[in-house]
């Protein structure tokens, strides 16, 4: 059943806007405070030894990665590839992966976690959340000197970037005490390759500490309950086409490497 029009386009008007989800804290009073998640070189050794893992282990195309951390308010705090350059990585998967960590940090709590790909079934048509979709802000996206895309003074970092995205690869990050402090995005493969991508890179971090989601574990795994176009749940993801299959390393994941309080 479709949500009422008028809380669906406060939601909407929520996740648009980078300053309706800053949060006011005493205990972080300064917006662009990132000393509570990975720094640049940490994220980097994480997602690039995730990604050497290869297609068969993660399924997809084996492709390099573009990856964002973002603060608890949305600031961007991290943006790495894995590649040998910027030119290995899909391009446009630069501001996806940010987008994916936002989407993530915006719409979970302290208590509660989505990943972007659970987003997905809602924000189809007739779904509850349709609408959600939204553009990042472009003049932080598509801002500064290319050449310094994806090192430690990449342009996006320090800025809100905005905007919303409904598939795998962004997953929330959490404390080793429970605290959500941000999100991740991981972008340049298939989403649920991005999704097995991002999941062994919070693992790695430690910041897997997941309170409660939707999917068995409980967690914020994908789930794939799609029929006819119809997700049973509500919350599910379609499987992904193009390279090896991600479905049943996905369904383990929470097995092999399992998710929750520490």
């Amino acid at each position: 059943m479709n949500a009422h029009p008028f809380l669906k386009s406060i939601l909407v008007l929520l996740v648009i806007s980078a300053s309706a989800f800053a949060q006011k804290s005493t205990d972080n009073p300064d917006p662009h405070d990132c000393s509570k998640l990975p720094d640049y070189n940490k994220l980097k050794t994480a997602l690039t030894e995730a990604v050497k893992q290869g297609k068969e282990a993660n399924g997809g195309l084996g492709n390099q990665e573009w990856g964002t951390v973002v603060n608890r308010d949305g600031i961007v705090c991290a943006v790495v590839f894995t590649g040998p350059n910027r030119a290995a990585e899909w391009p446009g998967s630069r501001v996806i992966s940010a987008m994916k960590a936002n989407t993530v940090n915006a719409l979970s709590t302290n208590n509660f976690a989505l990943s972007s790909g659970n987003l997905y079934a809602g924000a189809q048509p007739g779904g509850s959340l349709y609408g959600l979709n939204s553009p990042p802000n472009p003049n932080v996206a598509y801002f500064g000197n290319p050449q310094e895309f994806g090192m430690q003074n990449d342009p996006m970092v320090g800025k809100a970037i905005g905007g919303v995205i409904v598939f795998g690869g962004g997953l929330a990050l959490y404390s080793k005490k429970g605290e959500l402090v941000g999100g991740l995005g991981v972008s340049g493969d298939t989403a649920c390759a991005d999704h097995v991508i991002a999941w062994k890179t919070r693992h790695s971090l430690g910041f897997d500490a997941v309170p409660m989601g939707v999917a068995p574990g409980p967690s914020d795994n994908l789930i794939f309950d799609i029929q006819n176009g119809v997700s049973q749940s509500g919350f599910g993801h379609p499987d992904c086409k193009g390279g090896n299959p991600s479905k049943n390393i996905i369904e383990q994941l929470n097995q092999k490497l399992p998710v929750g309080p520490k």
